[in-house]
């Protein structure tokens, strides 16, 4: 997992008054939790804005009070009015202990059933998966380039070393389907066999 470094400040009031007061001067409150003790803490908006802003999944190595702490992303609140962040859950990582994230799908190279007029459909943006921490890698690369139209390429083909995917076996991650314009060629040059 790519990796960020980030800057936090403990909290003494952990109750909505304490949160409510953090949030009004530009923090988010959160806690980190998955080790020995649970750990309140408060990071700035402006801070947390950049790195939610970026597509990757994210080992976060968060400072507070001079302990740092491996941690990702368990969930995040939001306002459902604003859709500002509201609360921050980090799991802290620990070797050898297995968690739950999610990760991007990278397309590489070019279909063939694309250069034949199909249409590329990337079902999965993101998918889930389950592993170490130190076994989860950057994202999921789907290498595309001998996909014909009809081709698709499922949850099962996608082989992980010390990470499973969690999506159903059976789900298809990228598919190359034909287009309308590629049927409509096709029934052209059909019609026009029949008339010879």
């Amino acid at each position: 997992m790519k990796q960020v470094s980030l800057s936090g400040s403990s909290r003494e009031n952990v109750g909505r008054k304490g949160a409510a007061e953090l949030r009004k001067s530009g923090r988010i409150p959160g806690v980190i939790y998955g080790g020995q003790t649970q750990v309140p803490f408060s990071v700035s908006r402006n801070d947390w804005d950049k790195i939610i802003a970026r597509p990757d999944t994210l080992q976060i190595n968060i400072d507070v009070n001079g302990k740092a702490y491996s941690t990702i992303i368990q969930e995040m609140q939001l306002n459902p009015v604003t859709d500002l962040v509201t609360h921050i859950d980090l799991l802290e990582l620990i070797p050898g202990k297995e968690v739950r994230t999610t990760l991007p799908v990278r397309t590489v190279g070019v279909s063939e059933g694309v250069r034949s007029g199909g249409k590329l459909m990337i079902n999965y943006r993101k998918v889930r998966v389950s592993g170490k921490p130190e076994a989860i890698p950057d994202e999921i690369q789907v290498d595309i380039s001998a996909m014909k139209i009809g081709d698709m390429i499922r949850v099962r083909d996608i082989k992980l070393d010390g990470c499973k995917v969690l999506e159903a076996e059976a789900s298809a991650i990228v598919s190359v389907q034909v287009t309308r314009a590629a049927m409509a060629d096709a029934a052209a040059a059909a019609a026009a066999e029949k008339k010879k």
